[in-house]
């Protein structure tokens, strides 16, 4: 078995025994309180910017494409050093990659407040989504290697409610402290934060790491980081330009090809990054083949949701993101619940359960008519997708850390958080044109059949998620119906797309019954949750 060293704590000594971080009690809640806060500060630095893009354009002088990269740029470089990061913190120390990571992001947040331009701010950014990918991992490893797999799913459960809530108040702070402050202080807040982490970290965080693992695999850290970097460039950039830009073809086929060498290269490294036998686990693989089917379900329906409500309700953008609030409310809330229930019965059941629950919750979705109010048609939706996911999420992230051997959970987060932010971009770029094309067929067939003449030049008509381009050169008694027409095609392919995420979601659940094992008897006595 690989011996886990850790340091000594602040206050008492801690020994590797049997792979266990042993130190006192009361430092439980300190080692929540770091990681949550620092994985906290990423969530939120990942919104918060989105609704200050106005304000960057007018003072930075920014055009449309670099503002895309402000924000584009960080969630380039989170994504493409997720696996360094957590085999760095396997290797060389969770706490010493946790604080070096947190040091990063509070430095890229100093030059993100302190840039006079659009480059320097893209390039601070960058520098902000490396930092990010560094502490992400390692915030996770640290409570899996502090806590005893008896506790482990309260102590995930409280992180996820953080970061849940984190994400939710990320646009609201961002557009506070623009209003009340200036839009610096997005960033610069950030300081402050990383300096309270920094201090409970070195007082109360014990350092654990993998001390057989040998050298860094360089070849397969360069193939992977590449070759993630290179997909999701051409994943980020297929919302924008599509899936058939020559550009976006390339960088996906280029990324694909090089992680196809990554994989071929851990086969027969001494020392891979991405050890094949991580795999072996029946668990570690399922939660993570789940972690795709879910997030991207979950992420394409975000993406479409708004949409709906704005282009087809009248709804304007505050209350269409207002409109979600009870989603991150019960993840929030009840997270520590599910954890305490992943606990007592383990994950096997909830996992099952909550993917089921959430596809009702996506069934509920394609229902609703064009008519309606808020209350009764996507109200009920949100309220059991929620329920169904606050069943799932902690389950999953927990399997994620009692899957895999001590030595390699920081890894296994890093994996685990590519496979959620992979599937996202994947979804919304493959669903999104599945979107488009169903919406715009079902369109071109309804005007066909309203058109009072066969000649009638309906070419340059195209729906563009919801919004109707071209309808003023149509005789003004065709533009009510076409728009007409151009509603009912939206909201046909929103219905039908959602029991397609059904499929996808109840699929997680018979994954999950297949191959993630039943409760196991507890080990070791680590930390223990009050």
């Amino acid at each position: 078995m690989a011996s886990i060293y850790v340091d000594p704590c602040r206050r008492a000594s801690a020994e590797a025994v049997s792979g266990q971080a042993v130190c006192p009690k009361r430092d439980g809640p300190w080692v929540l309180a770091a990681t949550a806060l620092a994985s906290s500060m990423v969530m939120i630095d990942g919104t918060a910017v989105n609704v200050i893009l106005p304000i960057l354009q007018n003072e930075l002088a920014a055009s449309a494409s670099e503002l895309q990269w402000i924000v584009e740029s960080y969630a380039l470089f989170l994504a493409a050093f997720l696996l360094l990061g957590g085999a760095l913190g396997d290797r060389l120390g969770r706490r010493r990659i946790f604080l070096i990571g947190v040091v990063i992001f509070a430095l890229a947040s100093l030059f993100c407040g302190l840039s006079n331009s659009p480059e320097s701010l893209i390039a601070a950014r960058a520098m902000q989504g490396f930092g990010g990918a560094l502490l992400v991992p390692g915030s996770l490893a640290i409570l899996g290697a502090s806590f005893s797999k008896a506790d482990r799913g309260r102590a995930i459960g409280t992180w996820s409610a953080a970061t849940a809530l984190s994400i939710a108040i990320g646009p609201i702070i961002g557009a506070w402290l623009t209003e009340q402050i200036a839009w610096t202080m997005v960033f610069l807040i950030n300081l402050p934060i990383a300096v309270a982490v920094v201090w409970i970290a070195v007082r109360h965080i014990p350092e654990s790491r993998n001390s057989q693992q040998g050298r860094l695999d360089y070849p397969g850290t360069l193939l992977s980081t590449l070759g993630l970097g290179a997909l999701i460039f051409g994943l980020i950039e297929a919302s924008h330009l599509g899936l058939t830009h020559a550009l976006v073809l390339g960088s996906i086929g280029l990324g694909i090809t090089m992680l196809a060498l990554f994989v071929h290269s851990q086969r027969t490294r001494p020392n891979p990054l991405v050890s094949p036998a991580l795999f072996a686990s029946r668990s570690f693989t399922g939660v993570n083949i789940m972690t795709l089917l879910i997030y991207a379900s979950l992420s394409a329906s975000l993406f479409l949701f708004p949409f709906n409500l704005i282009q087809l309700r009248g709804y304007g953008a505050t209350q269409a993101a207002a409109a979600y609030l009870p989603f991150v409310l019960i993840m929030a809330t009840f997270s520590r619940l599910s954890g305490r229930l992943a606990d007592r019965y383990g994950a096997r059941p909830l996992l099952i359960i909550g993917p089921m629950i959430t596809a009702v919750g996506f069934a509920m979705y394609a229902l609703p008519g064009l008519g309606g109010s808020y209350w009764s048609t996507y109200f009920p939706a949100i309220m059991v997708q929620s329920i169904g996911m606050v069943l799932t999420v902690t389950p999953l992230t927990t399997t994620v850390m009692a899957s895999v051997p001590e030595s390699s959970m920081g890894l296994a987060s890093g994996i685990n958080n590519v496979a959620s932010r992979a599937a996202g971009l994947i979804a919304i770029a493959l669903f999104g044109l599945i979107f488009l094309e169903h919406s715009n067929l079902l369109f071109q067939q309804q005007m066909i059949a309203l058109m009072p003449t066969e000649d009638m030049d309906i070419t340059g008509l195209r729906m563009q998620f919801g919004s109707l381009e071209g309808h003023e050169s149509l005789p003004p008694a065709m533009i009510d119906l076409a728009l007409s027409a151009a509603d009912q095609a939206f909201l046909s392919a929103f219905q039908a797309i959602h029991w397609l995420f059904v499929v996808l979601t109840l699929l997680a659940a018979w994954v999950a019954y297949r191959t993630i094992e039943p409760k196991q008897a507890a080990e070791g006595t680590a930390f223990q949750a009050d």
